[in-house]
């Protein structure tokens, strides 16, 4: 997994209170240092999520093939709530469950209605702001998290 933005300073560490967040969270903040996002990495990339519908378009003006994987976060989540039962957890190969998950998802854009399909972004702002930011991204990924997590064997069909 590589994190990159469409106006990130080059070698700048996380923001404190993004770090506090995601640490509350239980995500680890280690080894990160921000990057451009670049026409090579768009193009490398499986899945692109972003914050917001404008932070989607501009990432793939970089590379329009993108353009069939990439999600806000939200819009990405709701998606996944929708992928059929079983569709994700039949493949034993965690790569090949992420890819079936892109796929099953991207069949579903446009038939699932996304209410709010932008997380602000706190950058700059409250500690309340990134929070509620934070909370709504571990929301948004909590189903295509546990799709590929779990294992088939534990999930004969059961899922989400």
């Amino acid at each position: 997994m590589i994190s990159a933005g469409t106006r990130a300073e080059p070698g700048r560490q996380m923001a404190e209170r993004t770090r506090r967040v995601l640490v509350r969270l239980g995500g680890d903040p280690g080894g990160f240092v921000s990057r451009r996002l670049t026409p090579d990495l768009l193009a490398a990339a499986d899945l692109v999520l972003t914050a917001t519908t404008e932070h989607r378009a501009e990432s793939v003006a970089g590379h329009l093939p993108a353009v069939t994987r990439a999600f806000t976060i939200a819009e990405f989540g709701a998606l996944a709530r929708a992928v059929p039962a079983g569709a994700v957890g039949r493949h034993e190969d965690p790569v090949r469950r992420a890819r079936a998950l892109v796929a099953e998802v991207r069949a579903l854009r446009g038939l699932v209605q996304v209410d709010r399909p932008d997380i602000p972004d706190p950058y700059g702002r409250s500690w309340l702001a990134h929070r509620a930011a934070g909370r709504r991204i571990a929301r948004s990924l909590a189903v295509p998290l546990r799709l590929l997590t779990r294992s088939p064997a534990s999930c004969p069909c059961a899922c989400p």
